[in-house]
């Protein structure tokens, strides 16, 4: 694989504004746009479905699950990805600023967070569950974008028209994964979960298909992506971001199958007894 670039990489400066000391970062803000819009869409779908939420509530809804984001994302990166390490050095696990997050970690700190809140604010939980769910993709499809612009996480080599030279992935021309990882798991599951959405679904039918399509997605793109340095494959030609999405894609159809069982169910028990 030769230095040829059939498309340039942009060589966006990851720091978009310094004020004295302080940077900020690109990456950030797209976590941040992505917060706000959750919970502007939120109140929307609230407001439609006619739930009884406060924007109160929706506003803590938001903070507990970015509080489950980056603490579940960052403690899923020690354990699932650089254990060694962070046991040797375990200080560095504070070390936010030097990147490294899961986003299965982020799943299950989210899960945990939300099950939390709906215990407190004694809600229903597949009712936020579904609501955070629907949204999810959005700062999923921005995060990519701030791993693009980073330059991190890219493709492996390969000599289709669009690959790039990233400038920490050497002379080879890679996949842009991180777009293909923003479409997926961006645009195409949001218009997915959307669709669903809209029609009447038993309870936690949103948030079990958020988990199959993130999990099929994640399988696809992980064909293309490079694995990280450190870790390379874990199992012949499947890597970490594989092992950990197969599980999701088993777990939400059984769970989508069984909603469903449950709700047909439930139909035929309401219906009157002919005589």
């Amino acid at each position: 694989m030769d230095s040829f670039a059939a498309i340039p990489y942009p060589h966006i400066n990851p720091v978009f504004f310094e004020f004295g000391p302080l940077q900020f970062r690109w990456y950030g803000l797209m976590y941040l746009i992505g917060l706000t819009a959750a919970y502007f869409l939120i109140r929307r779908k609230a407001a439609a479905k006619g739930l009884s939420l406060t924007s109160d509530q929706i506003y803590d809804m938001v903070v507990f699950a970015a509080f489950g984001v980056f603490i579940g994302g960052r403690l899923g990166y020690t354990l699932f990805y650089n254990f060694s390490y962070y046991i040797e050095h375990p200080l560095k696990i504070f070390a936010v600023w030097e990147g490294g997050m899961s986003f299965h970690g982020g799943l299950i700190g989210t899960t945990i967070a939300l099950v939390w809140f709906s215990k407190r604010r004694n809600l229903p939980v597949y009712t936020i569950a579904d609501l955070a769910a629907s949204v999810t993709p959005i700062g999923l499809g921005l995060g990519r974008l701030g791993n693009f612009i980073n330059g991190e996480l890219y493709g492996r080599p390969t000599d289709v028209d669009w690959c790039m030279v990233f400038p920490t992935g050497g002379p080879a021309c890679r996949h842009p994964s991180q777009l293909y990882e923003a479409a997926l798991e961006g645009v195409v599951l949001f218009t997915v979960l959307w669709l669903i959405d809209r029609r009447p679904t038993p309870p936690g039918t949103v948030f079990w298909s958020f988990i199959t399509g993130y999990g099929i997605s994640r399988l696809i793109v992980e064909l293309f992506r490079e694995p990280d340095q450190h870790m390379g494959f874990v199992l012949g030609p499947i890597t970490m971001g594989q092992m950990l999405s197969a599980p999701m894609v088993l777990v939400g159809i059984f769970m989508l199958v069984w909603g469903y069982h449950k709700a047909g169910m439930k139909t035929v028990q309401r219906q009157p007894i002919q005589q």
